[in-house]
């Protein structure tokens, strides 16, 4: 028995990164997968690596930063499936931005990518399970900058913090509901779109992993599978009766001082 057998699970922003790992645990486990994406290409290879290793997964093409087509995304879903079970929310965009250079355009890119879509995504969802009555649950993935962050994440660290708040909001407005809703601080991680940020903002070369891990207090970033692993217990019945959590997935301790 997996721990989402039968399960229906929509992976919004989950064509790579953290999101396809959670894809394929999830698979693993033995849900139904939905995965989102701007990009057909690399939704489209993801899911056929999942129906060649026996998998049951469709792509929804979808740009999430248009909050119609964020609730596109889960009638796709429910149209394909009659219903939808979990949610995660994996999309994110990081790019850089200070207080002072932000300007009002990457500010709203930050707040439609890292805030907007969850929150129309989930209110599809929810809308879902409270029509059918049935139990579902939801993981937000957030970022441990959430709690203050470097100066150059200001418009990232705005709209995931705003996610926090509407993760516990969520949470407690429909615990009778059964609905469950959890989120994942996670710290630096080892994914696709985190080489890229590193080379392209700080001019990080093709080396940067290995410098950084040596700076890590596990010798390593973060790894996508670790992570999915986590969000897949989370999904499933065996987190028990865990809703409202925001936990810190991250090798530093926060408030802890050397």
């Amino acid at each position: 028995m997996g721990l989402l057998d039968d399960k229906v699970v929509l992976v919004n922003g989950g064509s790579q990164g953290v999101g396809a790992a959670i894809a394929r645990a999830a698979v693993c486990e033995g849900a139904v997968v939905a995965v989102t994406g701007r990009r057909a290409e690399p939704g489209e290879a993801l899911v056929a690596e999942l129906a060649a290793e026996g998998g049951k997964a469709m792509f929804v093409q979808a740009d999430l930063s248009d909050a119609e087509q964020a609730k596109a995304s889960v009638a796709e879903v429910v149209d394909a499936y009659g219903r939808i079970d979990c949610l995660v929310n994996s999309a994110g965009l990081t790019s850089r931005g200070t207080l002072l250079d932000t300007t009002p355009e990457l500010f709203d890119q930050h707040i439609a990518i890292n805030l907007k879509a969850p929150f129309f995504a989930m209110q599809a969802a929810v809308r879902d399970m409270v029509a059918r009555k049935a139990p579902g649950t939801i993981v937000n993935i957030i970022t441990s900058s959430a709690h203050g962050g470097q100066p150059f994440l200001a418009p990232y660290v705005s709209a995931k913090a705003g996610l926090i708040g509407l993760t516990r909001n969520a949470a407690h407005a429909h615990r009778w509901d059964r609905i469950r809703i959890n989120g994942l601080n996670i710290g630096w991680t080892a994914t696709e779109g985190e080489d890229a940020t590193q080379k392209a903002f700080h001019g990080a070369g093709d080396g940067w992993r290995e410098e950084a891990a040596a700076r890590l207090p596990m010798g390593k970033l973060g790894q996508p599978d670790e992570i999915a692993d986590f969000v897949v217990f989370l999904l499933s019945d065996r987190s028990g009766v865990v809703t409202g959590s925001v936990i810190d997935w991250d090798q530093n301790v926060l408030g802890g001082l050397d």
